[in-house]
């Protein structure tokens, strides 16, 4: 039996519906080098073109400002609380 082990870039790849997740982009401020972070409650995955099982974009709502946006899903770092975690 052959096991893949995940690269830790690649955990947008199990995001599902329900995860609480953090965000991280690239300052829109030239030169800053500071990257700007948030959570983020997974609304909808869409899969990519080539292969609609991959995930490629999520519509999200921040956490804090509950502003929906639509993300590239290579954004996302973490995956901070699965949605079939019981609390």
């Amino acid at each position: 039996m052959t096991v893949a082990a995940l690269d830790v870039n690649s955990d947008f790849l199990l995001v599902k519906p329900g995860d609480i997740v953090v965000v991280e982009e690239d300052s829109l401020i030239a030169g800053s080098g500071k990257a700007d972070w948030w959570l983020a409650h997974v609304i909808h995955v869409i899969g990519g073109a080539r292969d609609p099982s991959a995930s490629s974009l999520f519509q999200i709502a921040c956490v804090d400002t509950g502003i929906i946006r639509t993300i590239n899903a290579d954004v996302v770092k973490r995956i901070l609380i699965p949605k079939n975690l019981e609390l």
